[in-house]
């Protein structure tokens, strides 16, 4: 009598596995963009220099200590431990959803970009004690919205498709 024989060792991921790595894959995109940015800023402004773009546009050279908008950068230094804390915590916590909620797109896509642009950050705060921001929008010279970096753009963006992904199925 044969027996059918069964591949344990399938090449074929099983679908959430297989997107879970997607995810993570967009994540590690968003950092090397995000490095790869700051890298180039590094090298080729000095700190605080201007480089106009656009009448209301700005390439500069920013250090930030603190949070979102410099929140506690004069501070006496721990902020870059509790900072830092704060993004690895998140990054592990958004890892697992990435792995339990793989096939919700939208969803993973906002928690993707926000864990690549939090990972962003927790290495310019490990390597340089600071995030390198180098994005400064300005109405002329009267109002300059406070620089910031590919990273805090990732974070804003899956913030703001988190939103919509819970406001889509709110209505369902």
């Amino acid at each position: 009598m044969a027996t059918k024989k069964t591949n344990t060792f399938s090449s074929k991921p099983k679908a959430s596995g297989g997107l879970f790595g997607i995810w993570l894959g967009l994540s590690a995109i968003v950092i090397l963009l995000d490095q790869v940015s700051k890298i180039t800023i590094e090298r080729s402004f000095q700190y605080a220099e201007l480089y106009p773009v656009t009448s209301f546009f700005n390439l500069t050279l920013a250090y930030n200590k603190g949070a979102a908008f410099s929140f506690l950068a004069t501070e006496g230094g721990w902020q870059r431990y509790m900072f830092t804390a704060i993004g690895v915590v998140a990054s592990l916590v958004i890892t697992y959803l990435l792995k339990k909620h793989a096939a919700q797109k939208l969803f993973c896509w906002a928690l993707a970009l926000i864990m690549g642009g939090a990972i962003g950050n927790v290495i310019d705060r490990v390597m340089y004690g600071h995030v390198i921001d180098f994005l400064d929008f300005h109405y002329k010279d009267i109002y300059h919205f406070a620089a910031f970096n590919l990273a805090d753009s990732a974070i804003c963006l899956g913030a703001a498709l988190f939103i919509l992904d819970e406001l889509r199925r709110v209505k369902k």
